[in-house]
C-alpha cells in the first residue's frame, strides 16, 4: 500500500465511521474504486485506533467527569448523573458484545456482500428518516431509563448486518424515543467507545499472534489520518444536524445503496 492509498482509506474510515452512512459500505467502494485494494487487519486495527482516540478526545470532559463519578458511586459514594450515565454506556454495549460475539462470523461471511450492505444502506436509511421526522423529541442523554438503554443496546447490535451503521441505527433507535438530534448523536458517540475499544483489542490479540505485515510508516500515517478525520468529522456533524437534521444522509445513504445494488445485484 502506498501513502496516497492509506491516506484515502484512512480518510474514508475517519469521515464516515461516525456519520449515519456506514463506514463499510464506503469502504467496500473504496476498495473497488482502488483496484480491490485489501487494508489488512493490521491497518484496520490502526484506522479504528485513530477514530477511537479522536472520539475520546472529543468527550474527554464528559469522559472525565462520567468515570470519576462512576468510580465514586461504586466504592459508595454519592450517585450522579454523570455516573449513571456511565452505567448506562456499560450497559447498552453488553447487547452488541454478546450478540456480537454469537453472530462475528455470519456478519463477516455471508452477510458481508455488496448487495447485503445496499439493501441495509436503503431500509435503514428510510427509518433514520422517519425516526427523524416523526419520533425526535427534546429528551436529553441523562433522561435515559433502562428500558431506554437496552432498546438502544439492542438497536447497536443490529449493526452486525453490514450496510447498516452502528451510528445511524442508535441514533434512529434513540430518536424514536424521544431524544434531541444532538442528544442521541452524543450518546450513540460515547456508546461506540467500548465497541470500538473492544473490538480493536481483540483484533490486536489476532494481530500480535500472526505478526504485522505493513510498514510502519504506513500505519502511523493511517493513524493520523483517521484520527485527524474522525475528530473534524464528528465536531462539524453535531454543529450540522442541530441545524439541519438527518435528511441528507436519508438521501445519500438511498442513492449509495441504489448504486451498490445497480451495480452488484
Amino acid at each position: 500500500m502506498d501513502y496516497i492509498t492509506a491516506t484515502l482509506l484512512a480518510l474514508v474510515q475517519g469521515l464516515t465511521e461516525f456519520l449515519p452512512i456506514s463506514s463499510q459500505a464506503h469502504l467496500v467502494l473504496a476498495g473497488q474504486w482502488l483496484s480491490d485494494v485489501y487494508q489488512g487487519l493490521d491497518f484496520d486495527v490502526i484506522l479504528h485506533a485513530g477514530s477511537l482516540v479522536a472520539v475520546v478526545v472529543y468527550f474527554r470532559k464528559e469522559i472525565f467527569t462520567m468515570t470519576r463519578d462512576w468510580v465514586g458511586s461504586v466504592s459508595g459514594g454519592e450517585k450522579t448523573k454523570d455516573s449513571k450515565l456511565a452505567w448506562w454506556v456499560i450497559i447498552g454495549t453488553i447487547p452488541a458484545g454478546i450478540l456480537g460475539l454469537i453472530f462475528k462470523d455470519a456478519a463477516e461471511g455471508m452477510l458481508r456482500s455488496e448487495v447485503v450492505i445496499g439493501v441495509a444502506l436503503i431500509v435503514f436509511g428510510l427509518l433514520l428518516g422517519l425516526a427523524d421526522w416523526k419520533g425526535r423529541g427534546s429528551r436529553d442523554e441523562y433522561s435515559l431509563g433502562l428500558k431506554d438503554v437496552l432498546i438502544i443496546g439492542f438497536a447497536q447490535a443490529i449493526a452486525l448486518i453490514p450496510g447498516t451503521s452502528r451510528s445511524g441505527i442508535t441514533m434512529t433507535a434513540a430518536l424514536f424515543l424521544g431524544m434531541s438530534r444532538e442528544a442521541a448523536a452524543r450518546f450513540s458517540f460515547l456508546l461506540s467507545i467500548p465497541i470500538i475499544a473492544a473490538a480493536g483489542l481483540l483484533s490486536a490479540v489476532s494481530l500480535m499472534r500472526n505478526g504485522i505485515d505493513m510498514p510502519w510508516d504506513i500505519l502511523l500515517l493511517g493513524f493520523v489520518v483517521s484520527a485527524i478525520s474522525t475528530y473534524a468529522c464528528i465536531h462539524y456533524f453535531l454543529a450540522f444536524i442541530k441545524r439541519i437534521g438527518m435528511q441528507p444522509f436519508v438521501v445519500y445513504r438511498v442513492i449509495l445503496g441504489l448504486i451498490l445494488l445497480s451495480v452488484f445485484w
